[in-house]
């Protein structure tokens, strides 16, 4: 099998609570390769690109907000079936529905934010993830080694 890469963004809870270092960890102990990794503050426009499918959703400017309040680490991590391996991972987008092991089980928010503030996106597919790489990636930036 070919080894995928997938982006992970770290999300402002994460930052906010110091805890990418512990959930970074738990990915390099599958033995998955960072490839990219940078902190970066996210513009309006690369939101509305990368939250495209709710965009136009009565909600979308509290998702905007929230991705703004501190920066994100972008990811890029590689490995054998990383994509699926990842989400198994971070388990379910509601924390609250999260088992404990599970990265939003230990970490995520636990109330009515439980599916926003979750720690982590992850790319849901091999497409999306070549498309989320070159979104928060410049060229250059993803390393071979």
């Amino acid at each position: 099998m070919t080894p995928e890469t997938t982006l992970i963004l770290f999300k402002p809870d994460a930052v906010a609570k110091n805890i990418t270092g512990q959930v970074l960890a738990r990915f390099q102990a599958q033995g998955f390769k960072i490839r990219g990794i940078k902190m970066m503050l996210l513009s309006d426009e690369i939101l509305a690109e990368h939250y495209s499918h709710i965009a136009d959703k009565p909600f979308f400017p509290s998702v905007r907000g929230f991705m703004q309040e501190t920066p994100v680490i972008a990811l890029a991590l590689e490995g054998e079936d990383v994509i699926a391996r990842v989400r198994d991972l971070l388990g379910p987008t509601d924390s609250m529905a999260a088992a404990a092991g599970t990265i939003r089980g230990d970490f995520g928010h636990k109330d009515g934010d439980a599916k926003m503030r979750n720690v982590c996106h992850a790319s849901d597919s091999v497409e999306a993830a070549q498309a989320e790489l070159k979104r928060f990636f410049a060229e250059g930036e993803i390393f071979n080694y």
